[in-house]
């Protein structure tokens, strides 16, 4: 009979790069006044925003507690081009792990990609647009 330590101990971790979505990693909504829904928001809840117009909900990985992970929040000018060519009034950014993967997954499934991966110094993006025509923002930290 293996000690209790023995049972309460994980495995080694295997490095997962299967290309997937990990979370969220933003929220991007249309606002007739973004000043003032960001005044708003940082006066009713608090949520306070930055010079680009943007807070920032930080998180620690479960897995790997040295990773902190970031949420974007931002509300943009109503008919901002950022969420063409959706018409929607929101935006989803989902953070990944091997973009590259996913691209080239989302491609053999038929799947509109708009724009060619891009790399920043604070990670990679794509956008792509859902069967019913979102436009979703794809990102990979760096």
């Amino acid at each position: 009979m293996a000690d209790k330590k023995d049972q309460t101990e994980k495995p080694a971790s295997k490095v997962d790069n299967t290309p997937k979505v990990t979370g969220v990693g933003g929220i991007f909504f249309y606002s007739d006044n973004p000043k003032e829904t960001q005044k708003w928001y940082a006066e009713n809840l608090g949520i306070e925003t930055n010079n680009w117009g943007s807070s920032s909900f930080d998180s620690r990985d479960v897995d790997n507690p040295d990773i902190v992970n970031s949420l974007q929040w931002k509300a943009f000018k109503k008919g901002d081009e950022y969420f063409s060519p959706s018409k929607k009034e929101f935006m989803i950014n989902y953070q990944v792990q091997n973009i590259e993967g996913l691209v080239k997954k989302l491609e053999q499934n038929g799947v509109t990609i708009l724009d060619s991966i891009e790399a920043f110094d604070y990670g990679k993006f794509v956008h792509i647009l859902d069967k019913e025509g979102n436009k979703i923002e794809l990102w990979e930290p760096i």
